[in-house]
């Protein structure tokens, strides 16, 4: 840690950074660089209310913050990201709501709507800045502080912010060269090609646990997910030595050269040439030919809720440890789950393959008007689809803790059984959640 004046900035590695912003690594020349980290504010704030959620399972929608100065409580803004299930059951059941507000200079905007709380908490958050009004920017909430008391929270001046890189410079993260750094991939949400590379970063060696070895389909978007995606699976020229390289035999006998991660450095080397989504095998490039990953994705009807897909989750889940199988889901930052079984390498894709057709078509015939287990969209009306097609050697699925191309920048997220019935959505996690979830 450094302590700057009041402040202490930390220097984030990966499981540091909760937000994503319009900000960059320091200049090639600046010597911090040589960290290949971030710079970051973390500081206590007293909660004196909250912004209610409209999401299912999701008590609040961001918490109000603020500092004790002369006057009063100042408030300092409000964060939204950094919360678990534990976390929101732990806050409700903490704190005691009040009938008016405990700050002053609350604006407008977010008085109209707020719920009122006694300022007895005090809250720690990860934050980028504050902006010219005196509000967080970009802030994550990163847990209580019951050993501090909120008379102690006092206001502190910021500090002048280091410089940022013009837009294009490259700049180093993970070790590896990111051009364009700054150039917007997921527009909306504000997140960078630099963003994208800093999230692989930080996930990289939990991903690799799982994804590396495992021969990979890409799905790169050069021009952000608003300009054109292509999927890629084969090696091409001009692809960096991190990313390694085996032949596979295809279906019409011919070879091609696949790519596949060992470490995290790889999927940042990805993410330099546009990758934003991993999509893996099920099996292993040391024994291609013995699947070591069962998968069954669970797709609703556009008619379908999430509760829907919560429950066939669930189901899937005791049908297979009825047969003696565990099992984990996955949220796919899209509509639906994905029922993920770990095998022992001992059967062939034939094997795999045939129970998994076996396994959703029986569930859609003990139930055919919950389920189906064909790709048909006439069958397919009302009912959530078993896709079973995952399990064929040369089929993907896509990675755990690997984003999707999707508006807001969704994290495909390996959740809890436990965890799942109180989650609003399938794409309820984004990358400002993965320094909690990690």
């Amino acid at each position: 840690c450094v302590i700057v004046s009041s402040f202490m900035w930390h220097i984030v590695f990966p499981s540091g950074i909760a937000a994503c912003e319009h900000r960059h690594d320091m200049p090639p020349n600046h010597p911090i660089t040589n960290f290949r980290a971030l710079l970051t504010r973390r500081q206590e704030f007293v909660i004196g209310g909250y912004t209610p959620s409209d999401k299912r399972g999701r008590p609040f929608a961001s918490l109000l913050l603020g500092e004790y100065g002369p006057e009063g409580l100042r408030y300092r803004g409000r964060v939204g990201t950094g919360f678990g299930a534990r976390e929101f059951e732990r806050l409700t059941g903490a704190w005691t709501g009040r009938k008016t507000s405990p700050f002053i200079g609350v604006p407008r905007a977010v008085a109209k709507d707020a719920k009122w709380l006694r300022p007895d908490l005090v809250a720690e958050v990860d934050f980028t800045e504050f902006t010219d009004d005196g509000h967080i920017r970009h802030g994550a909430y990163l847990g209580l502080r019951p050993d501090k008391e909120a008379k102690e929270v006092t206001l502190e001046s910021p500090q002048q912010a280091l410089p940022r890189p013009e837009k294009g410079e490259e700049t180093v993260i993970g070790g590896v060269r990111i051009s364009s750094a700054a150039r917007e991939v997921f527009p909306k949400a504000g997140c960078t090609k630099g963003d994208v590379a800093r999230h692989y970063e930080r996930a990289g060696a939990r991903m690799i646990e799982i994804v590396g070895h495992r021969p990979l389909s890409l799905l790169r978007c050069p021009d952000g997910i608003e300009g054109g995606c292509f999927f890629q699976k084969h090696a091409g020229k001009g692809w960096p030595n991190t990313l390694q390289r085996v032949e596979i035999e295809e279906k019409d006998g011919k070879r091609a050269e696949y790519l596949y991660a060992t470490r995290p450095e790889a999927l940042i080397a990805a993410a330099q040439m546009g990758t934003i989504e991993f999509h893996i095998w099920g099996a292993r490039t040391d024994r291609l030919e013995r699947p070591d990953r069962l998968v069954f994705d669970l797709d609703p009807d556009e008619g379908l809720g999430w509760a829907d897909v919560q429950a066939a989750a669930q189901e899937m889940r005791d049908v297979l440890a009825e047969l003696g199988m565990a099992s984990t889901p996955l949220l796919t930052g899209g509509k639906g789950v994905h029922v993920c079984v770990p095998l022992r390498r001992t059967n062939g894709w034939d094997t795999v393959k045939g129970f998994a057709k076996t396994l959703a078509h029986v569930m859609a015939d003990r139930d055919p008007d919950r389920y189906t287990a064909t790709m048909s969209k006439a069958k397919r009306k009302g009912r959530v689809f078993i896709d079973w097609l995952r399990n064929e050697r040369g089929a993907t699925a896509i990675a755990p803790y690997a984003l999707r191309a999707r508006p807001g920048a969704p994290v495909a997220m390996p959740v809890t059984w436990d965890e799942l019935p109180d989650l609003p959505r399938a794409g309820c996690f984004g990358i400002g959640d993965m320094a909690g979830r990690l």
